[in-house]
């Protein structure tokens, strides 16, 4: 059996070699050593199994984790291992004492460790009259600076004391010195003694100078602390026969200071005693109690906050209009709903205004529609950001028991802004969540209803705040996560999505001018063209609002950014074939035609909460025991319309053309892909009915036809929600025929005039009109007499 290699003999003049980053061991000195690299470890390993010394050397740069011979120091010192302590956190460490001056000469391969050769330094040294005057010196100076230094043990000046060798006296003194790394390997390579000693008086002078200069500095220090503590018991006594004589000092300025401010704060008669009482507790209080500045602290949040209510501003509702179409592309609805808004306030400024909740998916505008509001009512806009908020103390405040107590958001944005007529927005309010600390929705209530919200009452304050000035508006992606008695009291105007004509207008009109401000450069040196924007809606993005389009832009306005600023191009013009260039093949593409164009798979429409989707149903079927399985993560509401669909395909089998042979020792398989994500809802009930007719008939439904609606066993096809956003994304998807609820006909006047003419409309009121209208209905199933074996290999694609 070969040996090991940790065990290979060492020839002479080579020993093993552990290079520290801040110390320096000197010969005659004990030090505890830690070691953690594995070269270094397999060195000290090598040195306790072997018995032989090993060299301690510096490297040059501590940073440095396998050091070579140019990042070595010269000399270093042979010394033997006297004890091996343990392991502590990968860590190994020992007792060594240094024995005696090396030079290094080259490092050796071959070893675990790091190996070198060596030439050892005799220390031998004739000693002169000089030599022993410098050791007398440094014995004496070294005594001294001993007696300098705080929590030093009485053992190591009888130590250096009891050493007679100069050389010995040189090292021990050079190894108890508190000075730089470099200054200790300087003594060490240092061969001459008389020359060694000298230095060292230098570095031990300059060190009881230093000392000396610290302990006075100290010293001074304290008296300044003594003294400090006298002036503060005087000024205590002076305020004490100052309080005697009715004189002021700063506390009482402040006292009047506060006294005057609550006057000019138009505070409510019974708000302006709480403030008056408190205050007088303030003026009988020590100024170094800690209550002292809790109260301070609250009589300032008094006089700051806006209790005045400034003039009503008049209300330009022309002007509100071009404010609004300046800033929004689109929103008809919404718009005129904002104006009617305004005109109420002009028409009624101290009538309670309602609180309008703006609910759609990201990116559709809610946000500026809020600040356009305000802009338009000539008012400070606050944004509070509800979301994550599951403390009810967000809201209404800790009481001021609690240290490090503040008011609730609500009251610290208005003071922020500093006006109790505020337009103030209640971001994300569908993101609010019940906690152990209680519902924020529950104190939502009182903040938003104008019956109760003109006494507010914060648990910081302790005091009612009047905000039925303040015009609230909340914002949510999905309305029915909002608590029904928050609900309640709030407008609902929903943002839908957005077209790709309107989302081509809003990049042209208001995303291509903040990004040239964000990246720099103008309408010259940058041009996107109309097919570029076109294909960066169509290719690239795939949402209900804009924001991931304006993302796009921003990285090809970066990419140009680049060509300018590298001086290669001073005017680029982005085309439509550029795009993949800059953001690499199009993400997305039109797959209904793919996916559709076989037996058994329809394109069902979806609502998610941030906007409309499409939907694949894929149906297949396989031999078995009559099974139903779904797949695809979906919810028990629609694993129950999957179960319904199968039935009422069953039940018509006749009128479709389906010989009952077809269900017999068959299972049949409903996938819905992109099963990462969980699906749930009754509206895909005509799509699932419709992938298994087309199964079951062997005719595929048309690729450009997409559907929604829920059914019921009667073959009825009932209305479902979100139809705007259904078939906005159908269009984004490019489906041209869509078939819907008759019952959702209302809904027509939702969906943009463009769209509807651009997509033709099938209503159904059962699915037999379902059938008819996606064009599968025969006269006679081609599976009639068709063995079960080619079935199977005509749907087999699918699964």
């Amino acid at each position: 059996m070969d040996k090991p290699i940790t065990s290979l003999p060492v020839p002479e003049g080579v020993i093993a070699l552990i290079p520290m980053r801040n110390v320096v061991l000197f010969p005659h000195v004990l030090m505890p050593l830690a070691v953690g690299r594995p070269k270094s470890v397999a060195a000290l390993e090598h040195a306790l199994r072997e018995k032989v010394p090993i060299g301690i050397v510096l490297q040059k740069n501590a940073a440095v984790d396998e050091p070579n011979r140019d990042e070595l120091c010269d000399v270093g010192t042979h010394a033997t291992v006297l004890r091996y302590i343990g392991v502590n956190d990968g860590v190994h460490q020992a007792i060594c004492q240094g024995l005696q001056r090396f030079r290094l000469i080259e490092l050796v391969d071959g070893y675990p460790f790091l190996a070198a050769r060596i030439i050892r330094l005799d220390d031998a040294v004739e000693i002169s009259t000089a030599i022993e005057a410098l050791a007398i010196q440094l014995r004496e100076r070294g005594a001294e600076l001993l007696s300098l230094l705080p929590g030093v043990p009485a053992e190591l000046g009888h130590a250096l004391q009891a050493t007679q060798a100069p050389d010995h006296l040189a090292d021990i003194a050079a190894s108890l010195l508190d000075t730089e790394v470099s200054e200790k390997q300087s003594l060490l390579e240092e061969l001459d003694l008389q020359l060694r000693l000298k230095k060292l008086l230098d570095i031990v002078a300059h060190r009881i100078e230093v000392l000396r200069l610290s302990r006075e500095i100290g010293e001074r220090t304290k008296e300044q602390l003594s003294d400090q503590q006298r002036k503060h018991l005087l000024r205590e006594q002076l305020r004490t026969i100052q309080a005697e004589l009715g004189e002021d000092d700063d506390s009482a300025q402040e006292i009047q200071r506060l006294d005057h401010a609550i006057g000019e704060a138009g505070m409510p008669a019974d708000v302006e005693a709480h403030a008056r009482k408190e205050l007088k507790r303030l003026a009988h209080m020590s100024g170094n109690s800690s209550e002292y500045s809790m109260l301070s602290t609250y009589m300032e949040w008094m006089i700051e906050l806006p209790w005045k209510l400034p003039a009503e501003m008049p209300i330009d509702l022309q002007a509100s209009r071009q404010t609004l179409e300046a800033d929004h592309f689109g929103l008809e609805r919404v718009k005129q709903r904002i104006i009617e808004f305004l005109a109420v306030r002009k028409l009624n400024p101290r009538g309670r205004a309602p609180i309008l909740c703006f609910v759609g998916p990201p990116g559709v505008g809610k946000t500026s529609l809020g600040q356009s509001i305000a802009k338009a009512l000539q008012r400070p806009f606050a944004r509070v950001s509800l979301g994550g908020v599951h403390d009810e103390a967000e809201i209404r405040g800790h009481r001021r028991t609690y240290v490090g107590a503040m008011p609730g958001i609500i009251v610290q944005q208005i003071r922020k802004v500093g006006a109790r007529h505020c337009v103030m927005m209640l971001d994300e309010v569908d993101k609010v969540s019940a906690s152990a600390h209680g519902d924020p929705s529950a104190a939502l209530l009182e903040v938003l209803d104008p019956e109760q919200n003109s006494t507010f009452r914060d648990n910081y304050l302790g005091v009612p705040f009047d905000l039925s000035s303040v015009v609230f508006i909340a914002t949510a992606n999905v309305i029915d996560n909002v608590p029904a008695p928050v609900r309640d009291r709030m407008e609902i105007i929903e943002l839908p999505g957005y077209t790709q004509e309107e989302k081509l207008q809003i990049a042209q009109r208001y995303l291509l001018k903040r990004q040239f401000e964000l990246n720099g450069l103008n309408e010259v040196q940058c041009k996107m063209t109309t097919q570029a924007l076109m294909a960066l809606v169509a290719d690239y993005t795939r949402e209900a609002g804009v924001r991931q389009l304006e993302r796009e832009i921003g990285r090809v306005m970066r990419h140009v950014a680049l060509l300018v600023a590298d001086g290669l191009d001073q005017q680029v013009v982005v085309d439509a074939g550029d795009l993949e260039k800059v953001l690499g093949p199009a993400r997305f593409e039109h797959e209904g035609a793919m996916r559709s164009s076989l037996p058994g798979v329809a394109t069902g429409l979806a609502w998610t909460p941030v906007g409309g989707d499409i939907l694949f149903i894929e149906a297949t079927r396989v031999m078995g025991t009559d099974r139903l399985i779904l797949t695809g993560q979906l919810g028990d509401v629609m694993k129950e319309s999957a179960q319904a669909a199968l039935t009422l395909v069953k039940s018509r089998a006749s009128t479709l053309g389906i010989p009952s042979s077809m269900f017999e020792g068959m299972d049949i398989h409903l996938h819905v892909p992109a099963g990462a994500i969980p699906k749930d809802g009754p509206s895909a009930g005509v799509a699932m009915f419709m992938a298994l007719a087309s199964l079951l008939t062997n005719r595929a439904v048309p690729p450009d036809i997409a559907m929604t609606g829920e059914i019921s066993l009667r073959g009825l096809v009932l209305p479902v929600g979100g139809i705007k956003d259904k078939v906005l994304a159908a269009q984004r998807a490019g489906i041209k025929r869509v078939l819907l609820p008759a019952r959702n006909h209302k809904d027509m006047s939702e969906i943009p005039a463009d769209t509807a003419e651009a997509m033709q409309f099938i209503w159904i009121n059962t699915v037999d009109e379902a059938v008819d209208g996606a064009e599968i209905r025969g006269e006679k199933s081609l599976f009639d007499g068709a063995p079960v074996a080619a079935t199977q290999q005509s749907t087999g694609r699918l699964t």
